[in-house]
C-alpha cells in the first residue's frame, strides 16, 4: 500500500507546481508508504508518492510511465488479477518492463481507457497524468478500500490519500469543518462520499472515475455499482447446496490470490469470530508454511474473545502474538487514533486495531488479511435481523407475541435494548408504519445518533437550518432500489454508509496504515460481491440465521464452538476509556469550556452536564447514547486541534525519484 498525491493546474497558463510543495505532500503520508518516496512534474502537473513495497519490490517505484512517457501513474492499492490481466494485455501487443501490477494499470488504460477499472479485480486509489492530452483521471475501487480526496484552490486542483496531504500542497487552504458533515457523522456514524468533514475538500465515491481535460472537469463516471436481484433477474439460479459450494470456490479463489500476490510475507487477523477464522483457514490452506496470525485480547471481560482465538490458533497451528488492551491504552492512544481517521467517530473500535497493527508492524509483517465485509454481504449484522423482525411487527402492530422476535437478538449486551418487553415495544415499536420505506431498517441507528445533536452549539445548529442528512441520502437511492428485497435495500444502505466511510476508513484503511501495514479483505474481491449480491434473501438471512450460506461453508474450516456462537460484533470500551482517574490529561482539556468555546462545535453547559454524569457513574455502565456521545465530543474536539486549529506537521523526505519533464 501507498499514499498518492498530486497538483494540476487547471487554468491555460498555471505555473508548474511546486517540487517543495509535492514532496511535502509526500511526506504527509510517511506512514502509509515509509519504503521510499518519488515525485513526477511537468509544465502543468505533478504527482507525489509514498511507496509500501509489497509486489516487485525492486522495479515496482512510483510515480510510474509508458514507454514514452507520456502516461504517468500515482497507485495506492493491489490488483490482485494483474497476472492475468497482463497477459491479456501482451497477447495485444504490450511490453512491460517491471512485475508490478502498478504497470498493468498504465497499460490497462491505453488499451481499455474507463473500461479498464471494470477489468480489474482489487482494492486502489489511482491518479494517471496524460501529459498529452493534459488529462488526469482519478479512480476509486467499488466499495472504497482506499481513500481518496480532492480539492480546488488558487487555480490547483490537489488530490491525496489524505486530508493532511491536501493540506500540505496548499498551505493557504482555508482549514474549516463543514457542518453538513458533521451532521451526517452524528447521523450515520460517518460521512456518506462525496461529503467530507472539511469545507472544499470532496471524497471520491468509490466505484467511480472522475476526469478532468486541459484544466475543465470532463465527467465523473460509476464503472460499477452493486446489481441485486430483480424477480428472477440477477438472481442466483441454482440450489442453496449450489450456492455453498459456489461461494466456497470464490472465497478459497479470492484468499488465494491475496496471499500468493505478494513479495513479502502475508499474516491473518484472528479475532475468534465466524469471518476471521474462515479467512485465516483459507489463508493457511494456500500458504501453509511459516503462517502468521495476530488477535486482539481486552482487559475488560465483556469484550474479550480469547478462548475463541485460541480454540482456532490450536486448530491451524499457526505462529500466534496477541495485545492485550485496557481502556487506559485505548485513550492514550486515542489523539493518534484520531489523527490517523481524519474525522470524528463516535465508537473506540479503532483504537484497539490501532494498536493490533502496530503488534503486526512490529512482528516484521507488512500484510494482513481481514474478515472485514463479511457482515455486509452475507447480512450478518443484528440491524439486519431487527430490520426483519419490525417489518414483520408491523404486518401486525397489535401482536404480542412478534415483538418477542426481538429478545433473540442483542445478546451480547450487558444492558441489551431487548431485554425488557416494556423497553422493546418503545424503542423498536416506533414508526412500524413506515415499514414499506427506504431507510426503514436503519432508522433506529440513524435516529439514536442523531439525538446527540442536541449537544451541537448554537451556530452549528443554525448552520445546519433546513439540511437533513438522511433526506438527502435517501432521495439519491438508485432508480432500481425500490425493486430490491427488503434485504437488499438494507445491505445496499449498510454499503453506501458504513462500510466505506467506516469499517473501511476509520477501523480498516487508516488504523493499518497508520502503522505502515495493508490489509487484504477477501470478502471484498469482485467476485465474491457479485455471488453475495445474486443470492435470494433467504439463502443469507434464514429466518433469523444470519450468514447462513457462510456458515455452511465454514462447516470444515472452523472449530465447532465458533460455528455455533451467538454472533457478537467487534466492539472495545468506549466512555469507560475517558472516565478513570488515570485519564489523560488531554480528555479534560478538551471537555472544558474553553476548549468547547473554541471549537465552537459544541454547547458547553450541554456537554458539561453529560461529562459530570459519566464522571460519577460508579457500576461503570452507560447507555448506547452517552458512550457515543462521550466519544463523540471527544474526537471533534481531537479533529479540530489536530487538524483545524494547528496546521498537521509534515515531515520532508529524501525524494528517491524526481523526474521532471
Amino acid at each position: 500500500m501507498c499514499g498518492i498525491a498530486g497538483i494540476v493546474s487547471l487554468g491555460e497558463r498555471g505555473a508548474p507546481p511546486s517540487r517543495e510543495l509535492l514532496t511535502r505532500m509526500a511526506g504527509a503520508m510517511e506512514h502509509r508508504g515509509p519504503d521510499e518516496f518519488g515525485v513526477y512534474r511537468d509544465a502543468r502537473a505533478g504527482l507525489a508518492h509514498s511507496r509500501l513495497s509489497i509486489i516487485d519490490l525492486s522495479t515496482g517505484q512510483q510515480p510510474l510511465s509508458n514507454e514514452d512517457g507520456t502516461l504517468w501513474i500515482s497507485f495506492n492499492g493491489e490488483i490482485f488479477n494483474y497476472v492475468e490481466l497482463r497477459a491479456e494485455l501482451e497477447q495485444l501487443g504490450h511490453r512491460f518492463r517491471t512485475r508490478s501490477d502498478t504497470e498493468v494499470i498504465v497499460h490497462a488504460w491505453e488499451a481499455w481507457g474507463e473500461a479498464a477499472f471494470e477489468k480489474m479485480n482489487g482494492q486502489w486509489a489511482v491518479a494517471l497524468w496524460d501529459s498529452k492530452s493534459q488529462t488526469l483521471v482519478l479512480c476509486r475501487d467499488r466499495v472504497g478500500v482506499r481513500p481518496l480526496y480532492y480539492a480546488e484552490h488558487e487555480g490547483q486542483l490537489l488530490f491525496a490519500s489524505e486530508v493532511k496531504a491536501l493540506f500540505a500542497g496548499a498551505p493557504s487552504f482555508p482549514r474549516e469543518l463543514d457542518p453538513i458533515g458533521l451532521d451526517e457523522t452524528f447521523t450515520f456514524w460517518t460521512v456518506v462520499p462525496p461529503q467530507t468533514v472539511f469545507k472544499g475538500i470532496t471524497e471520491l465515491e468509490p466505484g467511480h472515475a472522475r476526469v478532468w481535460r486541459r484544466g475543465a472537469f470532463v465527467h465523473d463516471v460509476a464503472y460499477w455499482k452493486p446489481i441485486y436481484p430483480e424477480g428472477a433477474t440477477h438472481r442466483f439460479s441454482g440450489s442453496l447446496q449450489d450456492a455453498t459450494e459456489a461461494l466456497s470456490f470464490a472465497l478459497e479463489e479470492a484468499t488465494r490470490l491475496r496471499m500468493v500476490r505478494a513479495d513479502v510475507p502475508v499474516g491473518s487477523y484472528l479475532s475468534g469470530g465466524l469471518d476471521s477464522s474462515v479467512v485465516a483457514a483459507l489463508a493457511q490452506r494456500a500458504k501453509p508454511s511459516g503462517f502468521r496470525t495476530f488477535s486482539l485480547r481486552f482487559a475488560d471481560a465483556e469484550y474479550d474473545e480469547t478462548p475463541y482465538q485460541r480454540a482456532m490458533v490450536e486448530r491451524l497451528g499457526t505462529e500466534h502474538s496477541e495485545v492485550l488492551v485496557s481502556r487506559k491504552q485505548i485513550a492514550d492512544v486515542f489523539p493518534s487514533v484520531v489523527r490517523f481517521t481524519e474525522r470524528p467517530i463516535l465508537r473506540t473500535a479503532p483504537a484497539p486495531l490501532f494498536l493490533l497493527s502496530k503488534l503486526v508492524r512490529d512482528s516484521g509483517i507488512k500484510v494482513v488479511l481481514t474478515g472485514e465485509g463479511a457482515d455486509e454481504m452475507f447480512a450478518g449484522y443484528d440491524s439486519f435481523r431487527e430490520a426483519k423482525v419490525r417489518r414483520f411487527w408491523a404486518t401486525s402492530p397489535k401482536s404480542s407475541w412478534r415483538p418477542r422476535l426481538l429478545e433473540r437478538l442483542y445478546p451480547w449486551l450487558l444492558r441489551s435494548p431487548v431485554s425488557q418487553q416494556a423497553m422493546t415495544r418503545q424503542f423498536f415499536g416506533r414508526g412500524l408504519e413506515n415499514a414499506r420505506n427506504p431507510g426503514f431498517g436503519h432508522e433506529p441507528r440513524w435516529s439514536g445518533a442523531s439525538a446527540l445533536k442536541r449537544l451541537f452549539s448554537p451556530a452549528l445548529h443554525d448552520a445546519l437550518q433546513g439540511h437533513d442528512s438522511i433526506g438527502r441520502l435517501l432521495s439519491n437511492l438508485p432508480a432500481e432500489f425500490p425493486r430490491w428485497t427488503y434485504l437488499a435495500q438494507d445491505q445496499y444502505l449498510e454499503v453506501r454508509t458504513l462500510l466505506s466511510g467506516y469499517l473501511m476508513s476509520s477501523q480498516g484503511d487508516r488504523m493499518l496504515m497508520g502503522n505502515s501495514v495493508e490489509g487484504r479483505f477477501p470478502f471484498l474481491d469482485r467476485n465474491v460481491i457479485a455471488l453475495a449480491n445474486s443470492l435470494p434473501a433467504s439463502f443469507k438471512l434464514k429466518v433469523l440465521d444470519e450468514k447462513h450460506v457462510l456458515k455452511r461453508v465454514s462447516k470444515d474450516l472452523v472449530t465447532p464452538a465458533i460455528l455455533s456462537r451467538a454472533k457478537q460484533p467487534y466492539r472495545a470500551p468506549d466512555a469507560l476509556s475517558f472516565i478513570g482517574a488515570d485519564r489523560p490529561g488531554w480528555v479534560d482539556e478538551l471537555m472544558s469550556a474553553q476548549a468547547l468555546k473554541a471549537s465552537g462545535l459544541f454547547d458547553p453547559r450541554a456537554v458539561g452536564a453529560l461529562w459530570n454524569k459519566c464522571l460519577a457513574r460508579k457500576d461503570g455502565q452507560f447507555s448506547n447514547a452517552d458512550n457515543m456521545a462521550v466519544v463523540g465530543i471527544l474526537s471533534s474536539q481531537l479533529v479540530h486541534q489536530q487538524l483545524v486549529r494547528a496546521a498537521p506537521s509534515t515531515k520532508v523526505p529524501v525524494i528517491k525519484t524526481f523526474i521532471e519533464k
